[in-house]
């Protein structure tokens, strides 16, 4: 079970906590093991957009494998006073030294400038603070014209709902990105990368078109990617003859069911192979009854 602590400061924009915690409270229904907790320096906090929320002002316990994350706020100018406490900011840095992973969404990066963690590390925030984010943490690197930022385990992104391409990412690192990709569809977002960062999951970039009956053979395919799917068993999901579904499938996507399937396999394999998995384990974890066939497609891609 990984915890994801959201840290909430008065006048936090709604979207900026609301994104990331929709992204890993859907994780969590889908199985994949968090537990979401809230807490601030008073009970009752505030927000930009006129709610109030509530809050534990006690932190829970949190191991090497939880994060903490900062919301950003609403303030015209950045300001280095006592928008949070220097206990809270000594819980963001005592939390990073053993091992834990900090991030933030927009001007939350100023808590961690403050506690000490954006020295000698890349980092973005939104555009509007940027200069002073640089001005104030002048041995930080801000990147600019980016969603999000990954410098070991302080992660940053630029604002409002960059914080959703940041938690789909985190997931992505951690679950594969065919995980993020079916959150990302549960959402109804568009998973979004950085420049530097892999393209969106092959479950997001098939699925611009609008033919229902292929969306629910998709919808099958990507629950069951890793075993032998027949195109009758398909088209029977889809209420469709199997030629109907091929030529369908095909015009939408661009690809046949079988290709679609393989690029889901292949997706998830290379992400274990990226996480230490032989290429022969990776193969059969994804459904193939050896490495033959994924090597072919890895020399194909």
């Amino acid at each position: 079970m990984t915890r994801v602590v959201f840290l909430l400061v008065p006048q936090l924009h709604l979207l900026d906590l609301a994104g990331p915690a929709q992204v890993f409270s859907t994780a969590a229904d889908l199985g994949l093991g968090y537990e979401i907790g809230y807490v601030a320096e008073q009970e009752d906090v505030p927000t930009a957009q006129g709610l109030s929320l509530r809050a534990a002002t006690e932190w829970p316990r949190l191991s090497a494998g939880d994060l903490v994350m900062v919301p950003g706020w609403r303030e015209p100018v950045l300001r280095g006073d006592g928008v949070l406490s220097p206990a809270s900011l000594e819980r963001l840095a005592a939390h990073h030294t053993v091992g834990g992973t900090v991030a933030s969404v927009c001007n939350g990066a100023t808590a961690l400038g403050r506690a000490g963690l954006l020295d000698g590390r890349r980092c973005t925030t939104h555009h509007d603070a940027q200069d002073e984010l640089a001005r104030r943490y002048p041995k930080a690197t801000v990147v600019r014209d980016v969603l999000y930022v990954v410098d070991g385990r302080v992660v940053t992104s630029a604002g409002i709902a960059s914080g959703i391409d940041l938690a789909l990412h985190l997931v992505a690192v951690r679950h594969g990105p065919t995980a993020a990709a079916r959150i990302a569809r549960e959402m109804v977002v568009y998973a979004r990368r950085n420049g530097d960062e892999q393209q969106a999951s092959a479950m997001l970039r098939h699925r611009a078109h609008l033919v229902d009956a292929v969306h629910q053979a998709q919808d099958l395919i990507d629950a069951r990617f890793t075993t032998r799917l027949c195109l009758a068993e398909l088209a029977a999901a889809s209420g469709v003859s199997e030629r109907t579904l091929t030529r369908h499938f095909t015009r939408a996507t661009g690809v046949t069911p079988l290709r679609y399937q393989q690029e889901l396999r292949l997706e998830r394999a290379e992400h274990l192979i990226s996480h230490g998995a032989t290429t022969e384990t990776a193969a059969r974890a994804v459904g193939f009854q050896d490495a033959r066939m994924l090597r072919r497609l890895r020399v194909r891609a």
